[in-house]
């Protein structure tokens, strides 16, 4: 029986390591070839992390990871390309503190590709200059991976000089994104909560937003077929229905999907035992807190 990846976010760890995995390279390969600039907004705990590393794995032509999945078959192997993946799942309180994050991320990604001439400056000026270099060393267009792309803003959101502080320095960051353009394959960037093109993606007009997508709507989460066919051999015995009240809620105007946390804390559970697994470490703290802070009424 193969193990439930629960907190497994690594790609490669759930095909290597023999965990239950759920072929989502179908909705992928379309994606890819739909266009190049995509933002997608989904609960935490919800996939977002898995599906930014099964993108740099496809694009770095991992071809042994996609063995008997959809995709296997349909993709251009021989054809690899490098790619950035930022991500602020970590945290950061300060300016300071995301300039290091941003800067440390760089720094391991020199290393990753064996980039020479590594130097400290500004981050939007070491990220244009880290994508030359890529596209530059591997004669080939740069894929940009960006995953929890607001956390540093919803993290200090209660501080409305933080927060704005901080979101102008993502905005320097990401404002490489348009004058790079000619360098970049493909962008895919994930997030909570949705900003205005205007107030963070200045210029990047093209950001095509896919979170009310129907065509992409199963791209995080489980369809009640992933359910019955990935998690079959768990469900021994297990009412569906009362699993289908209790965690496929969630629907962005396509089918509707269970919540991935919950599934497999449930599943892996000794009792099978009916609860909010996700609420307990998945909630929107950034919105308890204005909610609490604006006197609203939670029951």
């Amino acid at each position: 029986m193969k193990r439930l990846p629960i907190g497994i976010q690594t790609f490669s760890e759930i095909i290597n390591e023999n965990y239950c995995y759920v072929d989502k390279t179908r909705i992928i390969y379309e994606l890819i070839n739909n266009g190049k600039y995509f933002f997608l907004s989904r609960p935490r705990r919800f996939g977002k992390s898995l599906l930014i590393d099964t993108l740099k794995d496809l694009f770095e032509g991992r071809e042994e990871l996609f063995k008997g999945l959809w995709l296997e078959n349909k993709w251009l192997w021989n054809k690899k390309y490098p790619a950035i993946k930022i991500s602020f799942g970590g945290g950061v309180r300060n300016t300071d503190e995301l300039d290091i994050v941003i800067k440390n991320q760089f720094k391991n990604i020199y290393e990753d590709y064996e980039l020479k001439d590594y130097e400290i400056t500004l981050s939007n000026v070491m990220f244009l200059s880290l994508i030359r270099k890529l596209y530059k060393e591997y004669n080939s267009q740069v894929v940009i991976l960006i995953d929890e792309y607001d956390k540093p803003i919803l993290d200090n959101i209660t501080d409305k000089d933080k927060a704005t502080a901080i979101r102008e320095d993502l905005k320097d960051l990401y404002s490489v994104l348009k004058e790079a353009d000619s360098y970049i394959k493909f962008c895919f960037i994930t997030g909570v909560s949705k900003f205005s093109k205007v107030s963070l993606f200045s210029g990047l007009n093209n950001l095509w937003d896919i979170t009310l997508d129907e065509r992409f709507a199963t791209i995080c989460g489980y369809t009640q077929n992933d359910l019955e066919t990935v998690f079959m051999e768990y469900l021994v015995g297990v009412d569906l229905e009362k699993v289908k009240l209790w965690y496929n809620g969630y629907s962005w105007l396509g089918e509707g999907v269970y919540n991935p946390f919950d599934i497999l804390l449930f599943l892996g559970s000794a009792s099978r035992e009916f609860k909010n697994y996700w609420f307990e470490t998945g909630s929107p703290t950034f919105l308890l807190k204005l909610l609490k802070e604006r006197k609203y009424y939670l029951p």
